[in-house]
């Protein structure tokens, strides 16, 4: 969610969606089709640098091969988002973990209501819609 907030700061977002266009013969091109791919290989390699400085480095290795950001977006994709089997079961463990949430010993309500928050947060991710009131209710 961070990094597609930032990649559509930075105007890079379509890229994620469609990929760079790629012509077979480009001596049959007008100069504005290849400027105009030009500056897609540009801003996917902007891209590709954001990402990159984001990323881990032992899951970079993972993906050096690839070539073009949205081969590298739906990589990323694939292994960390699941398949929906995959977001039902951390649903499921996120509603578990919502419902015995209690506030501990000790802890204040700041540090309690953040960590609610957080467990409903993650909840939101997984499409689980969940109203202000049952988040500020729970106690």
């Amino acid at each position: 969610m961070l990094m597609e907030n930032f990649l559509r700061s930075k105007e890079c977002w379509s890229l994620m969606e469609t990929g760079i266009s790629t012509e077979a013969d480009e001596r049959n091109l007008t100069d504005e089709q290849k400027k105009t791919i030009a500056d897609q290989k540009l801003k996917d390699l902007k891209a590709k640098n954001y990402l990159f400085q984001a990323i881990n480095r032992a899951i970079l290795e993972t993906i050096l091969k690839k070539d073009i950001v949205k081969d590298i977006w739906d990589s990323l994709k694939q292994k960390y988002q699941g398949t929906a089997r995959v977001k039902c079961a951390q649903l499921q463990a996120l509603r578990k973990e919502f419902e015995i949430l209690h506030m501990k010993e000790g802890e204040s309500v700041n540090e309690y209501f953040a960590r609610t928050l957080t467990i409903a947060n993650k909840m939101g991710i997984h499409g689980e819609k969940m109203g202000d009131v049952v988040v500020i209710e729970k106690n």
